[in-house]
């Protein structure tokens, strides 16, 4: 299986980059891992609906070039569906059931995600209805990646 995560900005925290490497490297073990970063686009405090759209629109355009025809694309956004893990887990080892072997997860910037991105999705997921910053957001998803593959083995990391 091949997972990328496309997401929007780049990480600056040497940090938050060592615990994204780390699971990285974890995840080798369970299938092909890489993390896309698309440019961000400045949006001024003051920017208004129609900017808000237009800066989400070319984010949303970055992250889809990314995004090959066959890939399942899940994004991340607050009006998605909350699963548990093992509930997340199920949906990853059925993706690979079904031969689905290119899953794409998107990130978008501090505006969210372009309508065009949610209308291309195959599943919208949300975390939590909290907002997280978005280098600690990515590795919480790296882990929940990592942790769907040993829930899914029966492997001892989960409890």
């Amino acid at each position: 299986m091949n997972i990328s995560i496309v997401c929007v900005g780049k990480l600056k925290e040497k940090y938050l980059k060592e615990a994204i490497a780390d699971y990285g490297t974890r995840l080798t073990h369970y299938c092909r891992f890489e993390i896309i970063e698309v440019s961000d686009e400045k949006a001024p405090d003051n920017l208004g609906t129609a900017g808000e759209k237009q800066v989400k629109d070319k984010e949303g355009q970055s992250i889809l070039k990314h995004v090959k025809e066959d890939a399942y694309l899940i994004a991340l956004s607050p009006g998605g569906r909350m699963e548990s893990s093992e509930q997340f887990s199920q949906r990853i080892a059925a993706l690979g059931v079904r031969g689905q072997s290119n899953v794409v997860f998107a990130i978008g910037g501090s505006l969210g995600l372009s309508d065009e991105v949610l209308r291309r999705s195959n599943h919208t997921l949300s975390f939590s209805p909290m907002t997280f910053p978005h280098g600690l957001f990515r590795v919480i998803l790296v882990e929940q990646i990592y942790r769907a593959f040993k829930i899914e083995r029966n492997e001892t990391y989960h409890k």
